[in-house]
Formats: C-alpha cells, structure tokens, sequence
C-alpha cells in the first residue's frame, strides 16, 4: 500500500518542478531547488558579482526575489495557483559576493483562498541574513490549467 504522505510530498515536488521550468527568472538567478514538500521550499543560490550594490553587498532586491520565489514555490506546491497579494522583508545582517544563500518558506495558514507564509535566508554559516512574510491570494485555476493557458494570447496579444 502507497503511503499518502510520500504521494502528497511527490505531487508537490512535481507541481513546482513544473513552475520552475517556466521561471526564467529563478533560473536566471541561479536559484536550485532544494527540497519541496506541500506548503514547503527550500532554495539555494550563490551570490554572484552583478548582485552587489554599490556597497559591494548584495542588493536587497536580490534577497526579496529569493524568499519570493520560496514564497511562491510553497504556496502552489499543492498545484492550486497563487499569487502573492503582499509581501515584506526585514534584513538582518550583509551579504558578500560568494556567500551560499538558503531560504527556506513554510506555510503558517492556509485557507480555503489565503495562506501566510514565513521565509528565513542564511547564509552558508547558517546565520540568518533575511526574514520574509508572503500573503499569498490563490486563483480559480491550477498549475496545469496555466500550463495550457501559457500558449494563449494575453491581454495585449503577446503569448504568455
């Protein structure tokens, strides 16, 4: 007999190895997949040099779309589509070219239709650099209705 658990946390892998393949952005990045596992992610990225700043540390915005992208890869692990509706970080400490980020997101609550989930960053000492809190708002259709729907015209008759 299968064990629900394992079928539930496969499913979720699954549905955001399908966003990543669509996110040219977390790709771009650099961003890697870590672990998955329903209404949880954990990424990893290297800090590159056209992410400094003119401190010559990492851009905060860098940090952000880590823990976003965590963010979003937890709250649609369950292959129901959501959005972020608001979304802050608080820094804690710099971050130096070559420093091996891990954000981990996990959900607090999830609702019928919002979730809020927390996202911590660290760094390779395993020292907190970033706290992040996401609302995530969940739309009508799942992970695979927007797969089928990214071939489509958008709004102003562009593919999605």
């Amino acid at each position: 007999m299968q064990n629900n658990g394992n079928t539930a946390s496969q499913l979720a892998r699954h549905h955001v190895e399908a966003m990543y393949a669509q996110d040219a952005c977390a790709q771009n990045m650099g961003m890697h997949i870590e672990h998955i596992d329903v209404g949880f992610a954990r990424l990893s990225m290297e800090i590159m040099p056209h992410m400094l700043n003119g401190h010559k540390r990492c851009h905060g915005g860098i940090l952000f779309s880590l823990a976003d992208t965590a963010f979003a890869y937890a709250c649609n692990s369950e292959g129901l589509a959501a959005v972020a509706s608001r979304g802050n970080i608080d820094f804690i400490r710099p971050v130096w070219m070559g420093d091996q980020l891990t954000a981990t997101a996990s959900v607090r609550h999830q609702g019928k239709n919002t979730g809020l989930y927390d996202v911590e960053i660290t760094n390779q000492n395993g020292k907190a650099v970033a706290f992040f809190r996401g609302y995530a708002h969940r739309l009508s259709p799942s992970i695979s209705d927007n797969a089928v729907k990214k071939n489509q015209p958008n709004r102003q008759g562009e593919q999605s």
